[in-house]
């Protein structure tokens, strides 16, 4: 049985049809076992390593080179836990002849040369236009969730994004900006406790403080609570896996939060996504 072939510069990680007709590759070759379809027009050997920049790479190499990874995708790159990949975000230059594709989402928008920032061989958007270019394409609360991560990350700050957001004047998409960043709220430590909060807020429920100290009535620590409501002294949790690990811990820090006065509510993702309704009920009834 001949040995497929397999050009050396192929075997890497992900590549592009036209780099692969350029190795003497030829689409019905592309079609045996020794490959798989990665995206459109994209490909890699099927035992391969892939990883989020080698499909970035490959996806450049049938794009314009004025492609600027943008969205989710450039979300990814500054370091937020976003998905880069499903699919890709690009803004390219307006009247661009480049269509979309399977896996590929394309944005044709003016970016001015402060909104364009490297990241290792790639042009992505800044961070304050990335924001901006959430907070117009996503849902509001994921909008902020996004806000949220990059403001605890020290990615950006608070002031920084509001003069981004009033810069933009009238642009689509300045006043949405603007809602989000009057929600955003730095200390969030993770993407639930944003979509808590939100629920809450959303729901006509007052805001929480968020990642509050909390002390016995000798002044020692107890716990530090996710979102907290100082008026009806009730701390509000989300139960995430880290939670789970550490059931004994966290039931003791319970006990100590109820013997000092306060009360509490916890909540799993479940909860928050799959029973929003009943956590609104449930925090409305203790707060009245």
């Amino acid at each position: 049985m001949p040995q497929p072939l397999i050009p050396p510069e192929l075997g890497a990680g992900p590549f592009s049809l036209g780099r692969a007709l350029r190795a003497g590759l030829s689409r019905h070759h592309l079609e045996s076992r020794v490959w798989r379809r990665l995206a459109h027009q994209t490909y890699a050997l099927r035992d391969a390593p892939t990883t989020p920049e080698g499909l970035l790479a490959a996806s450049l190499e049938r794009l314009p080179p004025e492609t600027v990874f943008s969205g989710t995708t450039a979300a990814w790159l500054h370091g937020l836990d976003l998905s880069p990949t499903d699919p890709i975000d690009v803004t390219l230059p307006p009247g661009s002849v480049v269509s979309q594709r399977v896996g590929l989402r394309v944005h044709r928008r003016r970016l001015s040369r402060a909104e364009i920032v490297p990241r290792g061989n790639f042009s992505i958007t800044s961070i304050e236009r990335t924001l901006f270019d959430l907070a117009r394409d996503l849902p509001l609360v994921e909008a902020v969730v996004a806000a949220d991560m990059a403001l605890y990350a020290g990615q950006v700050r608070l002031g920084a994004l509001t003069r981004f957001a009033w810069r933009r004047g009238r642009w689509p998409g300045s006043r949405k900006l603007r809602r989000v960043i009057e929600l955003a709220e730095p200390k969030t430590e993770s993407p639930m406790e944003t979509r808590l909060r939100m629920r809450l807020v959303l729901a006509g429920l007052p805001r929480p403080e968020a990642q509050v100290e909390l002390h016995d009535a000798e002044g020692h620590f107890l716990a530090r609570a996710d979102l907290y409501y100082p008026e009806a002294r009730l701390v509000l949790e989300f139960d995430g896996s880290v939670h789970r690990d550490r059931l004994t811990e966290d039931s003791r820090r319970q006990n100590q939060l109820l013997a000092a006065g306060y009360r509490l509510l916890r909540f799993t993702t479940a909860d928050v996504l799959g029973r929003p309704e009943t956590v609104v009920a449930l925090v409305r009834g203790a707060l009245t």
